[in-house]
């Protein structure tokens, strides 16, 4: 007999939404592993003592979580969600009759907690995750990607043009960033000629994390410009220039610290223009990252970008073993070349950067090329490629540089919260990924460790067949 469903609704009675979300649903997972009762005293300054109550502080991070882990791009589509999955709602604890927050609330929000919330509530995650025993300490890994911005190549123009047109139709927002700059700490018990040549050392250095990512525009000589300097998007003032398939398109640069622990967790996340060159913010990631976190690392890994004289020196003046190769300037590629895996011929397998195995999974008779690739697991849970191709990091939706530190920073505490969630038993499965990523294919010329196996091998193929 062929049935035909009525849609017929009937009040839900005593039923509430305890029952109906189901015992093993991940946004319970998600609601035992981790603790934001730290939220409110996080937020407390941002309020007046009296007036209309506010949308609950730990209600808006916790949609902040929701929109990373759902890969949601706007506030008025995670409206729209929350309103449509009732497990999110029991996550938030908005009931069936209840109402929910408004998307431009969450927009006003966002701007009043500005990046130094944002950045404690980072911190406030990886803190989880220190006793947890998913930092391990004694390896840091560096990193930086490109990420377009949220604007067009047909917005770039003459920097002098834009800026005056900003001034002129913004002139309080210098005023109001010097009133909202925080206070300095009191000075420490210092004799007054180290104090004041302490003062006069970090007044002539540029610190990166302080400034948010900010680039000094200052000249270094009459004979070099920057791009950037001269060009600038009337959308997003503070992109600069970046070259992507050979075009310039305006971008920033992800600036990411990362413990050389199984568990990948992000320490230090920074969002810079395009311009500044990945090692320059290196130190003070690395820095901030010991102190803050009371790490005393081993040794510091970096790609080559990351080799001046000024970084090693300056690690291996504390200490700490620099492993980051020297530039090799007839060699250039956004991925990692085949220098940088090592073969081992005995188990027929290379190891790459990360120290993962890449194994045989094919060869090509017709152009003479044997293909190795990693395990998809090992690509998917490494963080260098994660942010970009499961949580939206090749483009930034939020525009400016405190606007997108703040969404890099919320990406980089998913990221942290998704390892914590794995810990703890059932991890938040990731969208199927594949292990392109880590793969590398070598033509038959280049594979010379371990040829005469090979021929072995093939001969007996053709004797059999």
């Amino acid at each position: 007999m062929l049935g035909r469903k009525m849609r017929c609704f009937a009040p839900l009675g005593d039923r509430s939404l305890e029952e109906l979300v189901p015992a093993d649903n991940r946004y319970r997972r998600l609601q035992r592993a981790l603790d934001l009762s730290f939220v409110h005293d996080l937020v407390a300054d941002c309020y007046a003592a009296g007036g209309r109550p506010s949308v609950d502080p730990t209600v808006f991070f916790k949609l902040q979580l929701v929109m990373f882990l759902e890969g949601i791009r706007s506030e008025r589509h995670l409206m729209r969600v929350v309103a449509d999955r009732i497990s999110v709602r029991w996550y938030l604890g908005y009931d069936l009759h209840e109402p929910l927050p408004d998307h431009s609330s969450l927009t006003r929000i966002r701007d009043r907690y500005g990046v130094d919330i944002f950045r404690r509530f980072f911190e406030a995650i990886v803190e989880q995750c220190t006793p947890a025993g998913l930092v391990w300490g004694r390896e840091l890994f560096f990193d930086a990607s490109k990420v377009e911005a949220n604007a067009s190549v047909a917005s770039m123009g003459a920097r002098f043009a834009i800026e005056a047109h900003l001034a002129a139709q913004f002139p309080d927002d210098d005023a109001s960033a010097e009133s909202e700059s925080p206070v300095p700490p009191p000075p420490l018990p210092l004799a007054r000629e180290v104090a004041d040549d302490l003062a006069e050392s970090n007044a002539q250095r540029h610190d990166w994390l302080a400034q948010h990512g900010q680039q000094r525009r200052n000249v270094v000589s009459r004979d070099y410009r920057r791009i950037a300097d001269y060009k600038v998007s009337r959308t997003d003032p503070d992109a600069s220039p970046m070259y992507m398939k050979f075009n310039a398109h305006p971008g920033y640069h992800l600036h990411y610290a990362i413990d050389g622990g199984k568990a990948r967790i992000i320490l230090a996340a920074l969002v810079t223009p395009a311009e500044v060159m990945e090692n320059m913010p290196m130190l003070d990631l690395l820095w901030h990252s010991r102190f803050r976190w009371h790490l005393w690392p081993h040794h510091v890994t970096g790609d080559t970008t990351y080799g001046t004289a000024q970084n090693i020196a300056a690690i291996e003046r504390e200490g700490i073993r620099a492993y980051v190769s020297l530039p090799n300037y007839e060699q250039r590629t956004a991925y990692f070349p085949k220098s940088r895996f090592t073969f081992d011929a005995e188990r027929d397998l290379y190891l790459c950067p990360q120290g993962e195995q890449l194994r045989r999974y094919s060869y090509s008779r017709t152009d003479r090329r044997i293909k190795y690739r990693a395990d998809k697991k090992m690509c998917n849970r490494c963080p260098l490629g994660e942010a970009k191709d499961w949580h939206g990091l090749r483009r930034f939706r939020l525009r400016r540089l405190a606007k997108v530190n703040i969404e890099a920073l919320t990406v980089a505490s998913g990221q942290n919260i998704k390892r914590l969630l794995t810990m703890q038993g059932r991890g938040w499965h990731p969208r199927p990924g594949s292990a392109g990523a880590s793969a590398v294919a070598l033509p038959f010329p280049v594979w010379s460790h371990g040829r005469t196996r090979y021929f072995d091998r093939l001969n007996r193929t053709i004797s059999s067949s």
